[in-house]
């Protein structure tokens, strides 16, 4: 939540002719990532959890390459946006280990335990 909180303030510099441009997508990308890990731990099931820690990464690299096109487009400072992706990464580590961990469980959504990927 500390990076979406970030990216909200980041993004509120923004031109105000990108407001449901990249400030929109930046926003939705940010609060996708604590919201898909909380709504996943609200499932009874590894496999679901897994799933929904899948789409957070995925939010998380989406709002990692937005960042970047952010930078380049000279909204975003190189050190803010430094700033934003050192907060990121701690957080894509995290997931990447959550995922692991249930997958080596065997009650990871990858896992040949999950009969749904039968």
């Amino acid at each position: 939540m500390e990076l979406a909180r970030n990216v909200y303030q980041a993004t509120a510099q923004f031109p105000k002719s990108e407001l449901y441009g990249l400030v929109n997508q930046m926003r939705r990308a940010a609060v996708s990532v604590p919201s898909n890990i909380a709504e996943g731990k609200g499932h009874r099931s590894n496999p679901e959890f897994s799933r929904f820690l899948y789409h957070a990464r995925g939010s998380l690299l989406e709002l990692e390459t937005q960042i970047r096109l952010a930078v380049q487009l000279q909204y975003l400072s190189e050190e803010r946006g430094r700033e934003l992706l050192e907060l990121s990464g701690p957080l894509a580590q995290g997931l990447n280990a959550l995922i692991h961990s249930l997958e080596e469980s065997g009650t990871g959504a990858g896992s040949k335990a999950n009969p749904a990927n039968d």
